[in-house]
Order: C-alpha cells, then structure tokens, then sequence
C-alpha cells in the first residue's frame, strides 16, 4: 500500500535495510505505534530520536516504533528531590562518573524485570554502536567501589532521551536521575525526555506535554550543536545549599 493511500493511525511496515522513513507521529493515535519492523542500525534510530520516535519490543518480534502522546519530560524546575533525599546526597559518600561503562549500565537497566525487558542483545549491540560514536551516554553510581546505581539515553543535539535507569542500593537511580537532569542542562541539554511518566517519575518531578509540542519543540533542540561534557559537574554534585533568608549574616566587613 503506498504511503498516501495508507488508512490513518495504521503502522507502517518498514523493511530491513530500507532507506531511513518514518511516518508522521501526529497522524496516529495516543500510543503512538508508527511502524514495524526495520533494523537498529545508526542512521535509523538517530533518525527515529530526531524525529519523535523510539523503538520499544521484546525478543523475539519485530523492532515496533513509538511515539506516544503525552510525552513524558523533565526539567531543572520541574525536577523534584525530597528532603530526605538531598539529605543522602549530601552524605556524597558515592562517586559519580559519566560514560565509563556504558555497557554495564544497559545490561544492569534489563536486568530482574517483572515484566520482560527491551534490553535485548541486538539493543545493547545497537545502542553500544551509539555510544562509540559519542550519541548514547551513561551515568554511573559507584558505592565502595561497586556500581549501584545509573541511566543512559540517546543525544542528538540538545536532546537527550534517556531510555532507563537501576539501581541495586537503595536510592541510587533517584541520585543519578537527580544529578543528570541539572548537570546536563548546565552542558547545553534543552530537553530531557523520559518517553512515559510513571508513577516513580512523577515523584520525581517528571511531567507530559502534548505530542504536538514535543514535536514542535524536537525539531528546534535536535538542530544545534551540543557537547556532553559534564564530568567536573558530577564531581561537584550536589552543589552546597544556599543560604536561607533566616541564616545568620556573617561577620561584619
């Protein structure tokens, strides 16, 4: 069936090793299923993120490609850390550090599932393709040495969409999600997508906007030129608080 002729909402069939398509998102329906089928190579899924879309599937099927509506985001505003968790923060008994095992941090994310994971082999072996080439990045949670705790997600431009975060002690995925959110807008980040808000998410400050906007927004960030560098502000994290208005002034001058 050609493109034009194709029934509204209904996912395209893409062929493996097809040039890089994607149907319009705004054309389909709140879950936001566009196509079937494809391959993971690079130029597909960079040109699946720029475009709104992101693959989601198990072993076994085809590769099934998504753009929902809402879409779930976050912001240094809109992020939320709780008391007790700036508290553990600030203990800064963990390290932090940023793309230095990429692939551990997927396969921790696709690990004790309830539900099955997507973070199958031909994703990790994707995404690490990726990662090589400096569009998929990792944060890493280290406690005594052992890693406890991380995301990762895909840049193009000033968008980072992260796909997945784990934990493996208490709290440590809260951390990495609390750090990276201010720490990569500081490096140049414009948005920060999470693709759904769970409940877990929206705890954390997380909240959707229209497909529409996200779209709108997506064709401005992807364009610009964004250079992920943010281990010196991992280092530093958290940041002191300030100084309430009740604080005592210091000595006079």
């Amino acid at each position: 069936m050609s493109r034009t002729r194709r029934q509204r909402g209904t996912p395209v069939y893409l062929e493996f090793g097809a040039p890089v398509w994607f149907p319009d998102p705004r054309e389909y329906d709140a879950d936001g299923l566009v196509a079937v089928g494809g391959d993971l190579s690079t130029p597909r899924l960079l040109g699946a993120y720029a475009a709104g879309i992101f693959p989601w599937y198990e072993q076994g099927i085809l590769p099934m490609w998504w753009s929902p509506d809402p879409r779930g985001v976050l912001t240094p505003a809109s992020l939320h850390v709780s008391r007790s968790l700036r508290r553990r923060a600030r203990q800064r008994d963990f390290t932090l550090t940023w793309n230095q095992c990429f692939q551990r941090v997927m396969a921790e994310c696709g690990r004790e599932r309830a539900h099955g994971s997507w973070v199958i082999p031909e994703m990790v072996a994707a995404y690490e393709r990726l990662h090589r080439l400096g569009q998929a990045h990792s944060l890493e949670v280290w406690l005594d040495g052992e890693l406890v705790g991380g995301l990762y997600g895909v840049q193009v431009g000033a968008l980072f969409a992260a796909e997945s975060m784990f934990h493996r002690a208490t709290d440590m995925s809260k951390i990495a999600l609390a750090a990276a959110v201010p720490t990569l807008f500081t490096c140049g980040i414009e948005l920060f997508d999470v693709q759904f808000v769970t409940a877990h998410l929206a705890t954390l400050g997380a909240f959707t906007m229209t497909r529409a906007d996200y779209l709108q927004r997506l064709t401005v960030v992807t364009r610009k030129q964004v250079l992920l560098q943010p281990q010196a502000l991992l280092a530093a994290w958290p940041p002191p608080p300030e100084p309430s208005a009740d604080s005592p002034a210091g000595p006079p001058a």
